[in-house]
């Protein structure tokens, strides 16, 4: 029987019109392939070349100048931890973590899946020269595990796909935090304050009523944004600040909106039309009425979400794992692995997820604090627990802020490239198996 179902190319290319997770984690997965061979062949240089590549930004007398890497690592990743944090925010106010009963499984089990790498990462590196790389086991990457999962199509319940989707967004505020308090140094107090106040302008915008994209934009990347970035502080926070300001609430309930869209439809229809192709002024006046009260019954929030979800997974995930992903393997690569660093993050990212996400989850059930639902098997949690393995992106990410020594900072992306493949091929086959099992 064969591991996937249906043609990997087909899922693809349906992913892709459908904006799914599955085509994201089969394009960042190109990507990688496309980085490693590249970098590992005769033109290595040139990709070297390609991600240091000077871009600038220059107004009269102000000129921002940084390497491609530094572009995509601290720019366009904090567009992604701004669709990680409006995702975050919709699932608060109404999604996955609204109600306390549902949301308190998946989030005691990235809990667990988050302390558990750290700790099993410091066993082996406390007091060492990797000991600032505990966060890097700790990170799942989203687009990756849910892309492995969305590969067995129906066999997989939606509710383990709504497990693994609430794990990872919790996951990803955890790293969010940990970047905040433990990744930043050299912090700038005024620039700080001027990206706060910024912020309390966004928050202040969305008090008042504004619910225009271009004001968040502009405020957010003009104001927030850079100042985080010469303050110090990662700029990948003001994403997640960002989101929060973001307005998620709607103009116009569901029952008006109906009932005004109703009374349009209608005078549209008895409407006089005018010979021709063109509309009359007062169908054209209907029409963009339907418009305004469209965009009423839509949360900015959820619009702005919707917008970012294919620049996102099909263009800065993608770009942020071919600059970061290029690794030039050399050396002994048993020396690596079973260094202290790769032995963390490899015992990190497989047994130390396993044993917090599972571990939390049946410690939680035990208790009566959660419940498991009928249509997920303990089987398939374990499945997940290895599958959220699979760091990668999150991790190499916190790679580059952990180490500013380049051996070891080899060594760990070595790891956690290592590490996740195999946590992705585990947790596969362990889910394949059970979800056979369960057909049977």
């Amino acid at each position: 029987m064969s591991l996937l179902n249906g043609n990997p190319l087909v899922i693809f290319l349906e992913s892709i019109k459908g904006k799914s997770r599955a085509g994201i984690g089969i394009t960042i997965m190109l990507s990688v392939a496309i980085a490693m061979v590249w970098a590992n062949s005769s033109y290595g240089v040139f990709y070297r070349e390609f991600i240091h590549t000077e871009i600038a930004i220059k107004v009269n007398n102000f000129e921002l100048s940084e390497p491609l890497l530094i572009w995509v690592n601290d720019g366009l990743m904090a567009v992604f931890f701004l669709f990680v944090g409006l995702e975050l925010k919709r699932e608060i106010l109404g999604g996955k973590l609204s109600n306390f009963r549902l949301a308190i499984l998946p989030v005691g089990a990235a809990v667990g899946g988050m302390l558990v790498p750290a700790l099993l990462y410091s066993v082996f590196n406390f007091g060492g020269v990797g000991e600032n790389g505990w966060g890097v086991p700790m990170a799942t990457d989203i687009a990756f595990a849910l892309g492995v999962l969305s590969l067995f199509g129906k066999r997989v319940p939606t509710e383990l796909k709504v497990f693994l989707v609430a794990l990872a967004i919790v996951d990803d505020l955890g790293a969010v935090l940990v970047i905040a308090v433990f990744y930043t140094s050299g912090i700038s107090e005024m620039d700080l304050l001027h990206g706060f106040l910024f912020f309390l302008l966004l928050m202040g915008g969305n008090l008042i009523g504004i619910r225009k994209a271009w004001f968040y934009g502009l405020i957010g990347i003009g104001g927030v944004w850079l100042a985080f970035f010469f303050s110090g502080v990662h700029p990948t926070i003001a994403g997640i600040l960002i989101a929060f300001a973001i307005p998620g609430r709607v103009k116009i309930k569901e029952e008006d909106f109906l009932k005004n869209l109703n009374l349009l439809h209608r005078e549209f229809l008895v409407t006089r039309p005018i010979p021709g192709s063109f509309i009359s002024e007062r169908q054209l006046e209907i029409l963009e009425e339907i418009k305004t009260r469209s965009n009423d019954a839509e949360t900015p929030l959820q619009k702005i979400e919707y917008g970012l979800s294919p620049i996102v997974g099909f263009l800065i995930l993608p770009l942020f794992a071919l600059v970061n992903a290029g690794i030039h393997i050399h050396g002994n690569l048993s020396e690596i692995l079973t260094h202290p660093i790769g032995l963390g993050i490899g015992l990190g990212l497989i047994g130390g997820k396993f044993i917090g996400i599972a571990g939390a989850s049946w410690l939680m059930v035990k208790l009566g604090w959660a419940q498991l639902q009928d249509s997920i098997t303990w089987g398939q949690i374990y499945a997940v627990a290895l599958i959220a393995g699979i760091g990668f992106t999150m991790s190499l990410f916190i790679t580059e802020l952990a180490f500013d020594n380049e051996e070891y900072a080899y060594y760990a992306k070595l790891s956690v490239l290592f590490a996740s493949t195999l946590a992705g091929i585990l947790g596969s086959v362990w889910l394949h198996k059970t979800t056979r099992i369960k057909k049977a």
